[in-house]
């Protein structure tokens, strides 16, 4: 089917007139041209009827489209794995509620303190021989009580219950022969002397 054959709106009656109130207010068209013409425009009914008041203007520009600005989507699940090498992440970072680290002979370690957090993480650890460590913001806490050990050591200096001003973790896994370490960052010069 024609689309001029197709009814038109009241939308597209309104889009109309404004186009022409517009071209009358950049000087296309007289006021007499626009009287005469927003009566046609009403009295349109079909695409074609409303095609003549318009044919001599140009395409509405329209506003600037806003740039499409690409967030990066916080995954669910991230796996941050090393064999011998060594993972950092620290500043503003996206922090996913579930997280598995695994690491052979290398060295993770995460800092919490500088980016916005779930209120709980789940954390699955396996460190081999290699070291895990997370650094929590205040009011951080962690339970690693679902993390079992053969030689390694699972060292925890934050609260085991969340405060509700911090993130939680929950910590499962094994150590191995590693070492997972959760605390709070380590308090520098001017904190202690309040340089």
């Amino acid at each position: 089917m024609d689309r001029g054959n197709l009814r038109i709106s009241d939308t597209d009656r309104e889009a109309a007139a404004q186009r022409l109130h517009l071209a009358m207010s950049e000087g296309r068209i007289t006021l007499a041209e626009l009287e005469e013409r927003l009566g046609a425009v009403y009295a349109a009914r079909t695409y074609a009827e409303l095609e003549p008041p318009l044919a001599d203007l140009p395409a509405p520009s329209g506003p600037p489209a806003a740039p499409q600005v690409q967030v990066p989507a916080v995954r669910e699940d991230v796996h941050l794995n090393t064999e011998m090498g060594s993972i950092k992440r620290t500043g503003d970072w996206p922090v996913p509620p579930n997280l598995r680290l695994t690491t052979s002979m290398g060295s993770i370690h995460l800092d919490l303190t500088g980016t916005a957090t779930p209120p709980r993480i789940a954390v699955d650890v396996a460190t081999g021989m290699g070291s895990i460590t997370i650094v929590l913001p205040p009011g951080g806490s962690a339970d690693v009580d679902g993390v079992t050990t053969s030689w390694g050591t699972v060292s925890t200096k934050v609260p085991h219950t969340p405060s509700g001003s911090g993130p939680h973790l929950v910590v499962t896994g094994s150590a191995g022969m590693g070492s997972v370490t959760i605390r709070h960052a380590r308090k520098g010069l001017k904190d202690w002397f309040g340089a």
